[in-house]
């Protein structure tokens, strides 16, 4: 069965018919199912935990708001197969909530010699702080931007010799301000970055908060290896930590 969501957090996402804002604990339930892909009405009915009826409702309802579709059952024509036609794009949680007082913390415009780099500094910082002290997480939005920008900085660091691909990425970072990168182990690959731009000013909350290099390395990483990754971020400056470090691990050719 899928791990409850916290009380109040309404799920953001984003379909054809347009934005959509899911606050139903069982619609989300439903959602978090049909995420893994196609599934049958009785198997979600098992990993939601709910009655048929109440399952019934929500999915006809999400079919006519656009978020749901579904098709006949190869295998069986008397059922139908569920899927999503939403992107998930984050989630508004007064659990994730920040203080003015962090908000403003983070939003300290400090005068420089680095041209406009400090002014866009304050900008990327003002954004991601506003957006937490209302309580909205657009992490998912920010990864896929990432992963867009990564992929368009990708031949300028590419090199067929992974420790060359590696002091490239690392001359990038530095050379653009995003921080100083230092290697660790090789299997799974461990990326830490150190003053990082994202997040070294970030208000402390307890978490990563590094989505857009998350989706910046993904994409690095997906182009070198020529295959799918997952970068997982596990230390960061916003959980409090020195550094934030990233865990990459190549998925199957």
């Amino acid at each position: 069965m899928n791990r409850r969501r916290e009380g109040g957090t309404v799920e953001l996402l984003s379909s054809e018919s347009g934005v959509h804002a899911v606050k139903s604990p069982v619609r989300v339930l439903i959602l978090e199912t049909l995420r893994e892909g196609e599934v049958p009405f009785d198997e979600i009915v098992r990993r939601t935990g709910r009655a048929k009826s109440t399952v019934s409702v929500h999915l006809r309802d999400m079919v006519d708001e656009g978020i749901v579709g579904w098709r006949l059952d190869p295998a069986d024509a008397r059922k139908k197969l569920f899927f999503t036609n939403a992107e998930r794009i984050g989630a508004l949680s007064s659990s994730e909530r920040i203080s003015a007082e962090l908000a403003r913390y983070a939003g300290d415009y400090r005068e420089s010699g680095s041209g406009p780099f400090a002014y866009f500094r304050l900008v990327f910082r003002t954004i991601r702080t506003i957006l937490m002290q209302t309580g909205i997480n657009l992490d998912p939005v920010l990864t896929a931007a990432g992963e867009e920008v990564g992929r368009a900085v990708f031949p300028t660091v590419e090199d067929k010799r992974t420790g060359v691909f590696l002091k490239n990425v690392a001359a990038f970072w530095e050379r653009h301000g995003l921080g100083r990168i230092e290697t660790g182990s090789e299997e799974p690959l461990e990326i830490f970055v150190y003053d990082c731009f994202e997040c070294v000013d970030l208000p402390r909350i307890g978490r990563p908060a590094c989505s857009f290099d998350t989706g910046v390395l993904a994409a690095l990483f997906s182009g070198h290896f020529d295959r799918g990754v997952t970068v997982v971020e596990t230390h960061c400056y916003a959980a409090g930590d020195a550094y934030c470090r990233f865990v990459i691990e190549c998925g199957e050719e």
